[in-house]
């Protein structure tokens, strides 16, 4: 290699290390802004138009004939219809998961139900994610302080253990954990995977309150949507979480271990 063409290829690596706000690549900020920007509106929108009060046990106990026979008549693009509500829903953030859920149960049954909805919740938690960190991922690390890329670094090392607890256990709200992964820059697969495998338990416990909904009904009844807190079922799953953080304990153990035999 010649003299001239070593240099050329150092200047091209170091221009490739250049932040992109610096070489003036960055896309523009309101461009960053505008998916999540499309997000907010769009919930805006729902709530103002008021669709969310016809998602109610009341409206499903008024339109239950009509729904079953549309789902009877039309299997696939009932199906369709119900996955896409379920993902804008997610998308939106829309405090409506579980009545959605309870609703797939209902017409389709508790195993159905809940293979469309964790593919619909992942796709529309995934849109979240993917618009939070375009949005917002370049601008956090910038300002980041040492104590956050510590918490980010440690996140990411461990994401789909921590993901797939989060998603388990219901402590934070849906959305929030659609956002943080992606501020903390957890990799799509680790959040996609997490997300995925993480909402099966407590999405069959919902589907299958809707599978008797209509027995429900014919007593007179609404569900419990608290059911999933009550130690019978969340035991269970919290066991499930404690499995999950086991890789994340042998890491730790491991380094430890390996920490200690350096010292000696």
């Amino acid at each position: 290699m010649t003299k001239t063409s070593s240099m050329a290829s150092n200047l091209s690596e170091q221009k490739q290390d250049i932040p992109t706000e610096i070489t003036g690549t960055s896309k523009p900020l309101w461009r960053k802004l505008l998916p999540v920007a499309v997000l907010i509106v769009g919930l805006v929108i729902a709530w103002a138009s008021g669709v969310l009060d016809l998602l109610s046990f009341e409206s499903l106990r008024e339109n239950r004939d009509l729904l079953q026979g549309f789902v009877a008549d039309n299997p696939v693009s009932s199906v369709l219809v119900f996955m896409g509500l379920y993902v804008v829903s997610v998308a939106l953030s829309l405090p409506i998961g579980s009545i959605l859920t309870i609703t797939g149960g209902f017409l389709f049954g508790a195993f159905l139900a809940t293979s469309y909805v964790v593919v619909s919740a992942t796709i529309g938690a995934t849109i979240v994610y993917l618009a939070a960190r375009y949005a917002f991922y370049d601008l956090m690390r910038a300002k980041a302080g040492n104590a956050v890329r510590r918490m980010e670094e440690g996140f990411a090392e461990n994401a789909f253990s921590y993901l797939m607890v989060l998603r388990l256990i219901p402590i934070f709200p849906f959305w929030l954990v659609n956002l943080v992964p992606a501020l903390l820059g957890v990799k799509l697969r680790s959040f996609v995977f997490g997300t995925m495998i993480g909402i099966i338990p407590g999405t069959f416990v919902y589907a299958s309150i809707g599978d008797g909904l209509g027995a429900l009904f014919d007593q007179g009844k609404t569900p419990d949507l608290g059911i999933i807190f009550e130690p019978r079922i969340l035991t269970p799953i919290i066991g499930l979480a404690v499995l999950a953080l086991l890789p994340v304990a042998y890491k730790k153990l491991r380094k430890r271990k390996i920490g200690e035999n350096a010292d000696e």
